[in-house]
């Protein structure tokens, strides 16, 4: 046989490993595997099986750089949830929880909810049609997931299990930016709050939300910022910016979620015996990039990497089969909203190993793991 068909092959089986396992009893691996809440810059492809959601990235360009092509990830390639997976040797891409394959042993290294489109607040994902808001993701998780975990881990050990077995998960929650793009701003919203007590709601909402989670086991609590959405594509091409500047009242109401949730969430410790909780600031990540691309290397900071369709998602979303530009990897963002595989590199890249507290508060991921 040629070895370029053999290396073919050694690739395939390597991917097709990693990507469909289905559990791990490694002794040495501290992390056992993550649950993942929030939007489409964490979904691993819920959305893919919302008939009526559309908000979906099952189609190319979508994938253009993922192993396994278009799987309902909002990027060219991997977003960050795969990349931390993948720092924390964990052996397979977290599943979504919608897939109904998603049930058993396939759940033992933990479960993706996320979805495209959804936010905080129940009302945010309307303009989206279907969506599984933040509230019904974590009901998925106690009403569907935990029962089934239990009776998997348990019939593992015999029932001479500890009570405690979610201690070794991370708790992920990235949320929150489409709660201002898809509500708060939206153009159809004409009475509204004040932009402070707009986002002393959410934060309330989501501060009981991991209550609920710790109650129901979490220990281990990872929480992503709102990224700078002032500077998303979609943003400065609705407002006709020309000189490549930020839409700076969107990126202070982002600044202003971002604060008050790590104020608040930071001290829920106190509420949550045995529990740890990170702060990382994916909002000052991005924006060191784009104030400073050619530093970072990057060369394009403002535009979209695939061409935007015009019919749905309002230029968010690539059209399906456009084109997309060549140089991926220095591009920030790859459509209107969501970052390319390389910046959801440096994004879980610093959340997992970063010493600089804007960047991860008030510790990183990878010191979590023994905590």
């Amino acid at each position: 046989m040629e070895l370029k068909a053999l290396t073919f092959k050694l690739v395939f089986f390597l991917i097709f490993s990693f990507t469909n396992c289905v559990q791990t009893d490694s002794k040495t691996q501290e992390i056992k595997g993550m649950f993942v809440f929030g939007s489409s810059l964490v979904d691993n492809g819920n959305n893919n099986f919302l008939k009526n959601s559309s908000a979906k990235a099952d189609y190319s360009p979508y994938g253009i750089d993922f192993p396994l092509g278009p799987s309902g990830r909002f990027s060219n390639g991997r977003n960050a949830i795969d990349v931390l997976g993948e720092l924390l040797s964990l052996p397979c891409y977290i599943p979504p929880f919608a897939d109904p394959k998603t049930r058993g042993r396939r759940i033992v290294n933990g479960v993706n909810y996320a979805s495209g489109g959804s936010g905080i607040l129940d009302e945010t994902g309307e303009l989206a049609g279907e969506v599984v808001s933040l509230s019904q993701q974590i009901r998925n998780f106690k009403n569907r997931t935990v029962p089934d975990f239990e009776a998997h881990i348990r019939g593992r050990c015999k029932g001479r299990c500890s009570n405690d077995y979610l201690s070794d998960y991370l708790f992920v929650v990235g949320t929150g930016g489409n709660d201002y793009l898809l509500n708060y701003f939206a153009p159809a919203k004409k009475q509204k709050p004040s932009l402070s007590q707009f986002t002393e709601l959410l934060v309330s909402k989501l501060t009981r939300q991991l209550k609920k989670l710790y109650r129901h086991g979490a220990r281990k609590f990872v929480l992503f910022s709102i990224q700078p959405i002032g500077c998303i594509p979609v943003a400065r091409e609705n407002l006709q910016i020309s000189n490549g500047s930020c839409i700076e009242a969107l990126n202070e109401a982002a600044l202003l979620f971002n604060n008050l949730l790590k104020s608040k969430a930071l001290s829920l410790k106190h509420k949550m015996p045995g529990s740890n909780l990170i702060f990382v600031n994916s909002y000052n990540i991005i924006r060191s990039i784009i104030d400073n691309p050619h530093a970072h290397g990057f060369s394009d900071a403002s535009r979209g990497c695939c061409e935007l369709s015009a019919d749905k998602g309002e230029g968010i979303l690539c059209k399906r089969g456009g084109t997309t530009c060549s140089n991926r990897t220095s591009h920030v963002f790859f459509d209107g909203l969501h970052p390319t595989d390389a910046v959801n590199l440096r994004i879980a890249q610093k959340a997992y190993s970063s010493s600089l507290l804007e960047e991860a508060y008030p510790t990183n991921v990878k010191k979590l793991v023994y905590m």
